[in-house]
Parts: C-alpha cells; structure tokens; sequence
C-alpha cells in the first residue's frame, strides 16, 4: 500500500505481485548478458559484478520514498530497482554453481552445487525474521520506516560478500580451456545453435521447484490469512519451520544425487510434486496449524529433492564452452514461469472460480512439465575439460 495506495484490494494484491515477478522478468535477460561474459572472461568477475548490482538495488529500495512523497514516481523506481535485482540475480546463480562443481570431482558435483541453493531458504528464514522482529513496531511506525529496515541491512552482507568472493578462483576447467584458447566468442549463439533442445529441456524442467516454492512462499502468505482465516505470524512461524527442512533436504539430496545420480533424484522430487499439489491445499484449508506444517513440510521436500540435484544435473549435461550461459538461462527462464507467474496466476485463478483447486491444478501442471522434461534429457558421461 506504501507504494500502490489506490487500488482495490484485488488488484492492489495483483500489483504487489507484478512488482515481485518484474525481477523475474530481468533476470533470463540478466542470464544471457552476464552468462556470456562468465563463459568469455570468467566465473569470479561475473559473481563480484552481480553481487554488486544485488547488494546496491536492495538497499536502494530501504531509502526509497513512498507514493505519498514523490508520486507515481515511487513505484516507477521500485520496479526499476525490481529490474536491477533481476538481472543481476540472473547471472548470480549460474556463476556460484559453477564456481563450486567445477572445482568439484565429478562424485562431488551435486553436492557442492547444491551450496548455492541453500540461498533461497536462508533468505526465507532471515528475511521473516528481520520482518518478524519490525512486525511489532506500532503500525505507524511499521509503515514509516520500520519495514526499511531489512533493506538497510543487506549492506552488511554486500560487504561480507565482496570479502569472501574476491578471493575465488576461477576453476581448472575453466582456466585450461582459455589456455587453450579454446573460449567461445559468441557463447549464447553456439548455444542455441548446438543445444537449443538440451536448453529447452532444462528451463523447463526448472519451473516446478519454484513454482511450488513461491506457491508456499508467497502466494500462501496471502491466500492462508484473507481465504483461510491464518493470523501472518502463525503463517511465517510454520514457513519458517518448513524452511529448516528445506536446507537439510536439500543438502541430503544432493548427497543421493552423487551417489545415485543426479536425475533420477531430480526426477523423484517432479514427480512428489506432482502428487503433493492438492494435498498441499486440502491440509492448508483444514484452517489447522498442524496439517498446514505437514503440507509445507512435504512442500519443502519436493523442492528440495529438485534443487539438491539441479546444480549437479545442470553442470554435467552443458559443455563448459558455453556452460555459464547454459545454466543461467535455464535456471532463470524456468525460475520466471515458475516463480515470477505463480502468485498472479494463482490470484487471478482463485478471484476467477473461488476456489483452491484450480492453483492445486496450475501446480500439478507445472510439475508434470518439468517431470516429462527431466525423463527427455539425455545425461552424458561426467564431463571433463574438453568436453
């Protein structure tokens, strides 16, 4: 409302939501562009770059002035900065998976992929509990510079990032194939022309886990409190419980994805989702605490299942001549169907017929996708540096 004041409350949800998926939106563009120079000039520059544009537009947004003080002009600027945060975090994720399985051996690659994925639940947890801890200021203050403050706070973590990565190195894969000379000039174009299938496999398969993440995520935070009748802290608390499964999960999964492979783990996680999507709503509706944490609970472990191994998967099915662009695009791509769609598509459906079947629906859908994508790609041999 700080920044879209004179909608109805329908449509004020749907805007909130539409400022939420526009980083979505940015962020295959952000893929590509910072995907092509990670496979020209190197993994480490790239990851320094983007945490720069993260850091910067995140606290940008905490010193941002509201409708009330500047106008239309207000939202304007938090979509632009909505834009920044997408495009850098398009290039983000592809960077850090490969800065870690590249240096992997190939029994280790789910797992130290694996690492960048523990990103979105850490970011659950802290973020709610920053929120938690301003929720109790007086509503007057909450919205006068209370909600400011998590924003502010990421500057903290800009600086310890920019510590920490500044001391990577870029992998001995990576390293070898530009001593031999060996870089592609045009590494999204070689892509598209080598393995446009491969690529449109992988997007695809990449939707479910943040279609059913921002299901619970997002979209359940408003659906479980005005459908459902939930107060916002007891929704968080039983979030934030299903996001400390989540992190463990996904590291147990990655651990089953080098021992057993990383699709077969990838495909078990599609199809629980499959399976899971009316359950998720039915236990929700019960109005019960309980039977809400059992469906985030299963929730967490079906995007867990798919994010362990989809780091592991997505390093050995790319060639690393074009492997940054491959893995971004994939990733983000699917990310913005299954992430960026799923709050309004879920609005909008719920305002349309009344009722949670037809999310539960969108949901199933969404993880049969992936799950007939997963069973087309074909897994090669581990990779090596001349592949």
């Amino acid at each position: 409302m700080l920044f879209f004041p004179q909608f109805s409350p329908v449509a004020g949800t749907l805007a909130a939501f539409a400022t939420f998926a526009v980083g979505f939106i940015a962020r295959p563009l952000g893929g590509a562009v910072i995907g092509h120079f990670g496979d020209r000039i190197g993994r480490k520059s790239m990851l320094v770059l983007t945490l720069l544009l993260t850091g910067l537009s995140t606290f940008l947004i905490g010193v941002l002035p509201t409708y009330a003080a500047i106008g239309v002009a207000a939202p304007v600027a938090l979509v632009l900065l909505r834009l920044v945060q997408g495009f850098a975090v398009g290039g983000e994720w592809g960077g850090a998976v490969l800065v870690a399985t590249e240096h992997a051996g190939p029994r280790q690659r789910a797992l130290f992929g694996s690492f960048a994925q523990f990103g979105v639940p850490i970011g659950v947890i802290t973020s709610n509990l920053a929120f938690l801890a301003v929720a109790g200021l007086p509503e007057d203050d909450f919205r006068a510079w209370g909600w400011r403050i998590p924003f502010l706070l990421s500057i903290a973590l800009l600086i310890v990032g920019l510590v920490v990565r500044r001391k990577l190195n870029d992998s001995p894969e990576f390293q070898r194939l530009k001593e031999k000379q060996a870089v592609s000039k045009l590494p999204v174009a070689a892509l598209f022309r080598r393995r446009p299938l491969t690529l449109l496999l992988a997007s695809v398969a990449s939707i479910a886990a943040p279609a059913v993440g921002y299901a619970v995520i997002v979209y359940m935070l408003n659906y479980g409190t005005q459908v459902v009748g939930f107060s916002r802290p007891t929704l968080l608390a039983l979030i934030l419980l299903s996001a400390v499964l989540w992190i463990v999960m996904i590291y147990v999964a990655a651990l089953w994805a080098d021992r057993w492979g990383a699709k077969p783990i990838y495909i078990a996680g599609a199809v629980l989702g499959v399976l899971w999507a009316f359950p998720l709503f039915w236990l929700v509706n019960t109005g019960n605490g309980w039977a809400a944490l059992l469906g985030f609970l299963v929730a967490a472990v079906v995007q867990a299942l798919m994010s362990g191994a989809q780091g592991g998967l997505f390093t050995e099915i790319f060639d690393v001549e074009t492997r940054y662009s491959a893995v971004s695009i994939a990733y983000q791509l699917g990310g913005m169907v299954g992430g960026a769609l799923t709050p309004i598509i879920a609005t909008a459906l719920y305002a349309a017929y009344q009722s949670s079947n037809a999310i539960a629906a969108y949901l199933l859908v969404a993880c049969l996708l992936s799950l007939l994508a997963l069973l087309a790609i074909r897994t090669p041999q581990p990779t090596t540096a001349t592949t």
